[in-house]
């Protein structure tokens, strides 16, 4: 299977209430490659990857939720492209 790669945008109440760590946990967890960061709108951005859909669509899902103290108001997947290769899953500051 070729690897996946997708650009993630999350909105809703998602900086300031651990959503990245948690987010990095989740990704790692599945084994996937990529990054999260906050945006200057108050989203959250999210790039990841993996040869394998099902821990793709996994994350997805679990983007919807979020951390415990977040509130999700919409997942919106922007982009879908060939892997980057990155190395790991980090928190861009």
């Amino acid at each position: 299977m070729a690897c996946k790669h997708l650009n993630i945008k999350v909105t809703g109440k998602v900086q300031g209430v651990w959503f990245r760590k948690y987010t990095q946990d989740k990704a790692q967890s599945l084994n996937l490659n990529g990054f999260v960061r906050n945006e200057p709108d108050g989203s959250v951005y999210v790039e990841a990857e993996s040869d394998d859909d099902t821990k793709l669509d996994e994350l997805v899902q679990w983007l919807h939720q979020g951390s415990p103290l977040s509130k999700v108001e919409k997942v919106k997947i922007l982009e879908e492209k060939p892997c980057q290769n990155f190395d790991g899953f980090v928190i861009q500051r």
